[in-house]
């Protein structure tokens, strides 16, 4: 396997775990701009400034361009790695407030579903910058340094 200089080399495992989240980003994307666009609305925060329906469209144009990023660019994973995990950190508040405001949604419908699903969110971030080997650039003293991954 070739790798460039200061590159991690990927294994065959995290490549299928980068590919298999850059493709779930996508169809939840697409989600977002059609088939489940109320159903995401209903993660919005009451709280934002922006009309619920344009924070659904926005997150899904975003999360297209994530999943599309996670597949292809493979010479910048473990930056795309970090932006998904900001990514899905950024979303977290959407996530407790349908728990919060009661809110139904994707199969969630009691507090306790809401509520268990809260504890997937790390997972998602755990995922990202593990298939990308983003975690590297989060090290102490990465901080500074030219992102060459």
């Amino acid at each position: 396997m070739t790798t460039r200089a200061g590159e991690v080399p990927e294994t065959s495992v995290q490549r299928v775990g980068r590919v298999v989240l850059g493709a779930a980003m996508i169809f939840a994307g697409v989600g977002h701009l059609s088939f489940a666009r109320q159903e995401f609305q209903a993660q919005v925060p009451s709280w934002l400034p922006l009309p619920a329906d344009i924070t659904v469209l926005a997150s899904g144009v975003v999360e297209i361009a994530l999943g599309v990023a996670m597949i292809f660019m493979t010479h910048r994973r473990a930056v795309v790695g970090v932006l998904l995990a900001v990514f899905f950190v950024a979303i977290f508040p959407g996530n407790v407030a349908q728990w919060l405001q009661h809110r139904d949604a994707f199969g969630l419908s009691s507090d306790r579903a809401r509520f268990l699903r809260l504890f997937f969110q790390p997972v998602l971030i755990a995922w990202a910058l593990w298939a990308t080997s983003g975690w590297r650039l989060l090290r102490p003293g990465r901080a500074g340094t030219r992102l060459r991954h």
